[in-house]
């Protein structure tokens, strides 16, 4: 008898204790949109830890293949926030979507790499201008690179890294608007001669073919290449102000755990990104060599997230230009870290 109250009192002290518990009692759902590549490490962390569960955030995670995707969900009012790249924000916002960055994830993830007669010709020659030159004389048809659509970050840094940077002419060239699946399966091909990925698709075209060669890496595209970026939806509002400064808080977090302890992010990473196609020892190697480029405050980034938007209205891929500050909130970043 005495046993039988203790088991009841023990069941109704549990049953309190999960009713009175705060995340228990006031989880608030968070749709976040990301795509899938190393710099929205910082989301896998979260969610594979279960830190969002203890901030009281139940958190969806939306997949996409390009930021360019996600902004329609966005603008739709599908999503409460985006890990992903930051030039497709400022077309948002210029639409009048209500969309804040409160932080980077990642600067410098894209890296041109390449393969075959166009790697040879690069290595061989003075500069890009050049080698384009020299595979297109040797080939007999224009050198191929993918890079994901138009007014993506991909696109546009390629473009501005040869027309700006290096006086290229890009009618020299095939750009093939290609999302990061496609583009990495088709430089494994052969169908393109060169693609501007990130990580880890850079590690598994390494493997894979161990001819490739990274023609471009991310700093010499753009010193502080802006890349993945942390932005919520209705930032002004109780609720969305509320989101950003848990998922802040749990951003930074997870950022110091991923610089410091990287080899505990890589299950959580190979989860996200694709158990049974990459291997663990892929994910370690693409986030070790690759930790420093990690960084979370967003005024690293404005100017060179600037210099892209002033070359996507030249290009006509923006037609009105948003004051890149308008976009970001540097304030909410500040009072939070302090």
């Amino acid at each position: 008898m005495v046993l039988t109250l203790f088991w009841r009192a023990l069941s109704v002290f549990s049953i309190v204790t999960v009713l009175i518990s705060p995340a228990a009692a006031s989880q608030t759902s968070v749709k976040i949109g990301y795509i899938p590549v190393l710099g929205s490490a910082q989301l896998f962390v979260i969610d594979g830890e279960g830190w969002a569960k203890e901030e009281g955030l139940n958190l969806e995670l939306i997949r996409f293949q390009a930021g360019t995707q996600a902004i329609q969900a966005l603008a739709a009012g599908q999503l409460d926030a985006y890990l992903a790249g930051v030039l497709p924000l400022l077309v948002a916002r210029a639409k009048g979507v209500d969309v804040r960055v409160i932080a980077a994830a990642a600067i410098e993830e894209l890296q041109l790499v390449g393969r075959g007669p166009l790697a040879g010709a690069v290595a061989s020659s003075v500069d890009i201008k050049s080698a384009i030159l020299k595979f297109t004389q040797e080939q007999g048809r224009k050198p191929k690179i993918a890079a994901q659509p138009q007014g993506s970050v991909p696109d546009t840094l390629l473009r501005y890294w040869l027309e700006i940077e290096n006086s290229v002419d890009t009618q020299s060239i095939d750009i093939v608007g290609l999302d990061i699946d496609a583009a990495q399966q088709a430089v494994l091909a052969g169908q393109v001669d060169a693609a501007v990925l990130r990580e880890p698709a850079l590690t598994v075209i390494r493997d894979r073919l161990p001819t490739s060669k990274v023609l471009v890496t991310g700093r010499q595209f753009m010193p502080d290449q802006p890349g993945s970026v942390l932005a919520i939806y209705g930032l002004g509002t109780a609720n969305g102000a509320e989101i950003g400064e848990k998922l802040l808080r749990l951003h930074l977090r997870a950022t110091n755990l991923i610089k410091t302890h990287p080899d505990e992010a890589v299950p959580f990473i190979l989860k996200a990104l694709g158990a049974g196609i990459l291997t663990e020892a892929q994910i370690r190697r693409a986030l070790t060599g690759t930790t420093s480029s990690f960084v979370t405050d967003p005024a690293q980034i404005i100017e060179a997230v600037a210099k892209l938007q002033d070359f996507e209205i030249r290009l006509g891929t923006v037609k009105t230009a948003t004051p890149v500050a308008d976009l970001f909130d540097l304030d909410f970043y500040r009072r939070l870290v302090k």
